[in-house]
């Protein structure tokens, strides 16, 4: 497909997101620091590399979605030469399903519905899952773990956001937050995103892959507030 430059340049390599399925992720941040945006764009290297990816909007509407990726799919070509953009554009087309779900109305076995009537059709067979929007407050352990059970069943990498809040400073033994502070060790790679002083937010990658990660693990990651683009500092 010839797009092995855009992966081999993409910050997030650092992650190792082409290693197998099975992994499961997690981006937290306050409200509107730009999870949606990292996981567009760990989306976005999902079918970069091959992948066919679902992207589960919760609460939002599919053209708000579908923006997210427009915006960020222009950036990447403002910022790379594609000798063919419109490809490129269909190409993630192609391989991009964005499926929304009202905010009361997730759970796994909606879920498991209708992916399987997308693969039982043959309509779609994705590879990787990527759930913005799933509420941590109001799940209980048991309902996490179900989740995850059902997504390494279907062998797929997936990745989920969740909202952190100003006023609750539990945390967990690794170090990531409420409202997550007791599924943590569900998780194989764990993002915060946190604001710094110069306006820019930080990628502070808590796990990486199982491992606890050490301070230079993704030493220098930074979402660029005004593209919402990971960067190297």
């Amino acid at each position: 497909m010839g797009y092995e430059p855009l992966v081999n340049q993409n910050p997030l390599r650092v992650l190792n997101l082409g290693r197998g399925n099975k992994q499961l992720g997690l981006v937290m941040a306050r409200a509107g620091l730009g999870k949606t945006a990292l996981l567009v764009q760990i989306a976005l290297d999902s079918i970069l590399r091959g992948n066919r990816v679902i992207h589960v909007s919760i609460g939002e509407s599919i053209d708000k979605t579908r923006a997210w990726y427009d915006d960020i799919l222009q950036f990447i070509l403002q910022d790379h030469s594609v000798s063919r953009p419109h490809e490129l554009i269909d190409m993630v087309a192609r391989h991009r399903m964005i499926m929304t779900f009202k905010e009361d109305a997730f759970s796994r076995p909606r879920l498991e519905e209708r992916l399987n009537d997308l693969i039982l059709q043959d309509i779609f067979r994705p590879n990787c899952l990527v759930v913005d929007g799933f509420d941590f407050e109001s799940a209980d352990r048991a309902t996490v773990e179900d989740i995850k059970e059902f997504l390494e069943s279907m062998s797929l990498q997936a990745w989920f956001s969740a909202t952190r809040h100003r006023n609750d400073d539990r945390i967990s033994p690794a170090g990531v937050p409420a409202p997550c502070h007791e599924v943590d060790d569900l998780f194989d790679t764990v993002i915060l995103l946190k604001p710094e002083k110069d306006a820019t937010i930080e990628l502070e990658i808590i796990r990486n892959n199982g491992v606890d990660a050490d301070t230079e693990a993704g030493a220098g990651l930074k979402l660029d507030p005004s593209t919402m683009m990971i960067k190297e500092g």
